[in-house]
């Protein structure tokens, strides 16, 4: 549907395509095993590497900084097409690109200068995130100190995306005694952060999260002092779509499983697909698969538009995606019966990574009530 948009994206779209069902579709069940199983590490790496070779993690990153410099609109329909395959790599493309736009919103060009066009690998391009928190919500953040050699962090953040892969972070912490929060860019590399684990979450599982701890750590701060809300909301507004592209994502991969299983598997006699119960289930997960790269679509026509509003439809639109997307991938499992529990057809991954992507960017219930909040006021 992007791709009615902008006819300029078909080539890319045919890309990404190609990357995906050539390169990760035949290593999704191994690479849903990782951090966990047992599993060679280089097979992963050598993923990030081709996604970092092709240009995905600077989507939307301005070409002066070694970027594409596309829009939403290409962003949304990477992630999408992605996510059909295997989520976890939409949320490492996300993960960049929400680094990225703090960087940029803030102001902050010298960063990018100093990062980005010096990248030689997806290690070095790649700067984590923690991508599943809208840090004003949260009431303990790393907390910072200022002295004559700049700025120091100490404390503990939680669910660092790709915080145990890449050599840079973007992290909130607060000054003693503030409410309000900064970003900061942290070299993870430094000898005073400590990195848990890979911590077992629902689903995204080949794109690790760690938990961090920070004693007196350098960091190098991201536009100005307490301004961190202002500039997550600014990335937020957009990158919230993003969210639901993946989702938009997942349920056509479900409902493609589906369909496919449905004409193969025969009971009385004749392939289950012409029963019509499972064609009603199968109807109704194509309808909510079509409302959802609907929403996606118009949103992004509104951010590219600048319609009034624009911020509050993006986050609306999301959460009703999420809301299907949930529907969608619950139908994909029952169509298949007990094969739906099992990895071998990937429904069951659809099911965990479509609710663990439906946390991005801070908790559902707070964005709710931000949203009617804003209509009562």
């Amino acid at each position: 549907m992007l791709t009615a948009l902008n006819k300029d994206l078909k080539p890319f779209e045919e890309l990404i395509t190609s990357f995906s069902r050539g390169e990760l579709k035949p290593h999704v069940e191994e690479h849903d095993r990782f951090p966990f199983g047992t599993l060679d590490v280089n097979l992963i790496e050598d993923a990030f590497r081709k996604i970092f070779d092709l240009g995905f993690l600077g989507i939307m990153l301005p070409e002066k900084f070694s970027g594409i410099g596309q829009g939403i609109s290409a962003m949304c329909m990477m992630l999408g097409h992605v996510a059909e395959v295997d989520a976890s790599y939409s949320l490492i493309i996300l993960t960049s690109s929400l680094s990225q736009q703090i960087i940029l919103n803030a102001g902050a060009e010298e960063i990018a200068e100093k990062v980005y066009p010096s990248a030689n690998s997806a290690r070095e391009y790649l700067i984590s995130f923690p991508s599943f928190t809208d840090p004003g919500q949260a009431t303990i953040l790393p907390q910072v100190s200022s002295g004559r050699e700049g700025y120091t962090i100490t404390g503990k953040l939680d669910y660092l995306v790709l915080g145990n892969f890449s050599n840079w972070a973007v992290l909130p912490a607060r000054t003693a005694g503030s409410k309000a929060y900064s970003f900061f860019l942290v070299n993870l590399n430094d000898q005073g952060v400590t990195k848990s684990n890979p911590i077992f979450s629902l689903g995204l599982h080949a794109c690790p999260i760690v938990d961090i701890a920070l004693d007196n750590v350098s960091a190098r701060i991201i536009g100005e002092e307490g301004q961190g809300q202002k500039y997550f909301d600014m990335t937020s507004r957009i990158m919230h779509v993003a969210t639901a592209a993946i989702n938009a994502g997942i349920m056509r991969g479900s409902l493609k499983e589906a369909i496919e299983y449905t004409k193969e598997r025969e009971q009385g006699g004749k392939a289950v697909i012409n029963w019509s119960e499972v064609r009603m289930l199968l109807a109704n997960m194509a309808i909510k698969s079509k409302a959802a790269e609907l929403c996606v679509t118009q949103t992004c026509k509104a951010i590219d538009e600048n319609l009034r509003d624009w911020g509050w439809i993006s986050i609306a639109s999301t959460l009703h995606v999420h809301d299907l997307a949930c529907d969608v991938v619950t139908d994909g499992v029952q169509l298949l019966g007990g094969y739906g529990y099992m990895k071998d057809y990937g429904q069951e991954k659809r099911y965990r990574d479509a609710r663990q992507v439906q946390a991005l960017l801070g908790l559902v219930p707070l964005k709710k009530l931000a949203l009617i909040n804003e209509h009562i006021a």
